[in-house]
């Protein structure tokens, strides 16, 4: 898997985790090992830009996802995977740093960047959730994701709520 995490932001952020998440969401959702992804983390007004530009809304979102091929997971265990570009995902930092202190189970900016990072992966293969059987569906997965890849790690406690408006 060829990710490549590009942080423009100006801010620290731990881009080996967001790595991680990415790699191991697109090993759970079955993408060719030979698919690429690029995550860029930019500043609020570079979000805002392209929140307006790309969704017509005004000010910064916490991530937005730009597919490439359209790549979908297979639909049955024995059917090949497959290969090609997914897309960008882009991450604000600082959305996500005020969206995790107001969480109902505040958590840190790091933790939210990796439930948005899932979420943003989830948006190019094709997940959305605009319909309640489809964010049902969304972010059933986004949590069983995000707490496998915790579990693995030994992290503690359960993966944080999702809190994404995107």
């Amino acid at each position: 898997m060829s990710i490549d995490v590009n942080n423009e932001s100006g801010r620290t952020v731990d881009e080996e985790s967001l790595l991680d998440i990415a790699r191991y969401a697109l090993a759970r959702m079955r993408i060719h090992p030979l698919s690429e992804l690029s995550v860029i983390v930019v500043d609020a007004d570079t979000m805002e830009r392209l929140h307006i530009q790309w969704m017509d809304l005004p000010g910064p979102t916490d991530v937005m996802s730009f597919p490439m091929d359209e790549l979908r997971p297979p639909s049955r265990d024995e059917e090949e995977p497959p290969q090609g570009l997914l897309g960008d995902i882009v991450l604000c930092p600082d959305v996500a740093e005020k969206q995790g202190a107001e969480a109902p189970t505040q958590h840190s900016m790091d933790e939210e960047m990796q439930l948005l990072t899932v979420h943003g992966v989830l948006h190019l293969l094709g997940y959305d959730h605009e319909e309640p059987a489809e964010k049902a569906e969304m972010f059933g997965l986004q949590a069983a994701i995000v707490d496998g890849w915790r579990a693995e790690r030994g992290m503690e406690g359960p993966s944080p709520a999702p809190t994404t408006t995107s």
